[in-house]
């Protein structure tokens, strides 16, 4: 489940793209009502934007802070899965035992500490170089770019086949043969380059595990994810050698080599290919390709984990296996927890939620045969029942979530609430945003709260990274020259001059007479009672 808990930890990130965006105040695209608002209700256009960025900023930096905390966490768990890899964990009595030979206890701990301290050095140099090449613009594009998510499908599973037997990634050997020699001189240089042969020598094992996380980190869009995710991974890695080279006597409690450190490369390879449809995914969602539904993307799931346990129990072999005589304790209690997540997820084809990770499947209105969201929706004939607003913009390539009546057009929505004379639920959603699918999954189905939304105000959901090219006529372009030919990039511009924001998910309650937020715009919150406070007050705000 490594990978999941990495992509669980990145998600924090996908809020949190906004390097290299300036924000500049335009006028209201919609014209303000005629009729005269009480003063304690009506906010000014300035004093609403004003309040609007101030909020938008204090949520920025707080998505910035969870989105490096998570990079972070992600990174120090891959580094230790990398620890148990075979071209590592066998090093480490080596390595250890260099610095403590010979060596007074407190001579051997400072070595081991600036080999450590290499270790680190060297890797976040790696993430920092990422960042250098790709800079910030393009890392901010990674995430929603149908063509680098493809490359990086492709590039995971290629990363799954090595773990799992296939090939072995390595680089050239003779980077690893001067490396070396140049680690036989002593001082701080020896160490340096000492601390470089373990990251080249290592590079079949970790180079995956560093792949995956620097992909998440970069498609992140934060600007120092790939140098943050590096600190995590290389301080997980260089930890175990400076404690043990203080404590070299707790090496005898360590596990034996065997044919268990290619188990967990085996293992780590089949979450490496299930990781790897996420983006799979994405490209899917981006484009409207439409043949990698809810449904398939489960039954691979079910199929990748129903071999994963299968494997832990011994009834799989793959070709650097060695042979399993019996079943440890380990490896059965983890078989039990791997199967028992397979049969988790059979019922999420007929429709099941599957809440625990609807952030990771596509979303829920892809699926086919569907028997859970029709039990959301009022019986016919009940007074309940939302009444459709007829025939909507993009509706043949867009579905909104739970059969709810969405608009996805901004103009189109705004001009429907001031017919029927209702607030405004603006959703600034992605196709590549866990944390959208997590709430539509999580939050939205709750009764109240999908009462509200169906009945009291008018959805308008916009989705700022489709591909979608729109017509001609309906082509932007900015004052600073930039051309808004894709739906995507209208709604995005949208979003992030007149709310100056660029986080999703993002929930505006708008007046529609007015074209102001009713009340300050929230993000991402996965406690029913929060967002049923916030949609509520909104309401309050309208009536009043």
């Amino acid at each position: 489940m490594l990978m999941l808990v990495i992509n669980s930890y990145c998600s924090f990130a996908q809020g949190t793209d906004t390097a290299g965006i300036q924000f500049t105040e335009i006028k209201d695209s919609v014209p303000a009502a005629t009729a005269v608002k009480p003063a304690t209700v009506v906010r000014s256009s300035s004093k609403s934007k004003e309040i609007t960025a101030k909020s938008s900023t204090a949520k920025k930096q707080q998505n910035v802070q969870q989105s490096f905390w998570g990079i972070f966490l992600a990174g120090f768990v891959g580094g230790l899965a990398a620890l148990l890899m075979p071209c590592i964990f066998p090093m480490l009595p080596l390595t250890v035992s260099f610095f403590t030979k010979g060596s007074e206890k407190g001579k051997a701990f400072n070595r081991a500490a600036l080999y450590g301290l290499f270790i680190i050095l060297i890797y976040v140099v790696l993430g920092l170089l990422v960042t250098v090449l790709f800079g910030a613009d393009a890392l901010n594009s990674l995430s929603t770019n149908g063509i680098f998510n493809f490359l990086f499908f492709l590039l995971l599973v290629a990363f799954a086949a090595s773990f799992l037997g296939a090939f072995e990634i390595t680089l050239p050997s003779s980077w690893v043969n001067k490396m070396d020699a140049n680690s036989d001189k002593g001082g701080i240089a020896g160490l340096f380059f000492m601390a470089g042969t373990l990251a080249l020598v290592s590079f079949s094992c970790t180079g995956p595990i560093i792949g995956t996380l620097l992909v998440q980190a970069a498609t992140s869009g934060a600007l120092l994810g790939p140098a943050i995710g590096m600190f995590g991974f290389s301080l997980a890695l260089a930890i175990p050698f400076v404690l043990f080279a203080l404590f070299p006597s707790a090496l005898s409690a360590l596990p034996k080599s065997g044919g268990w450190l290619n188990s967990v490369k085996v293992v780590l390879g089949f979450l490496e290919l299930a990781f790897a449809l996420k983006f799979l995914s994405n490209v899917d969602l981006a484009y409207h390709w439409e043949w990698f539904d809810r449904e398939i993307f489960l039954v691979l799931w079910i199929t990748i984990f129903a071999l994963m346990g299968f494997y832990l129990l011994g009834k799989l072999k793959l070709a650097h296996d060695s042979e399993l005589s019996y079943v440890s304790v380990p490896r059965l209690l983890l078989s039990i927890i791997v199967l028992s997540f397979t049969m988790y997820m059979i019922p999420g084809l007929w429709g099941a939620p599957l809440k625990s990770i609807s952030a990771f499947l596509p979303p829920q209105q892809t699926q086919d045969f569907d028997l859970y969201t029709p039990t959301l929706i009022p019986a016919t004939g009940s007074q309940n029942v939302p009444s459709s607003s007829g025939p909507h913009k993009y509706a043949a390539i867009f579905h909104a979530p739970l059969n709810l009546d969405a608009f996805f057009d901004y103009d189109e929505g705004v001009a429907y609430a001031k017919k029927v004379h209702k607030p405004v639920l603006i959703d600034f959603t992605g196709h590549a945003c866990v944390n959208c699918r997590k709430m539509e999954a999580n939050v939205w189905p709750d009764k109240e709260i999908y009462k509200m939304i169906s009945q009291d105000y008018v959805l308008i959901q916009l989705y700022v990274d489709d591909k979608t090219e729109v017509d001609g006529k309906d082509v932007v372009t900015t004052s600073t020259g930039k051309v808004l030919n894709t739906i995507g990039k209208k709604w995005s511009n949208l979003q992030a001059e007149k709310f100056q924001s660029n986080s999703q998910p993002f929930y505006v309650l708008l007046n529609a007479d007015t074209g102001q937020p009713l009340v300050k715009p929230n993000g991402a919150d996965y406690e029913t009672a929060n967002y049923k406070k916030f949609l509520d007050s909104g309401l309050v705000a309208w009536h009043q």
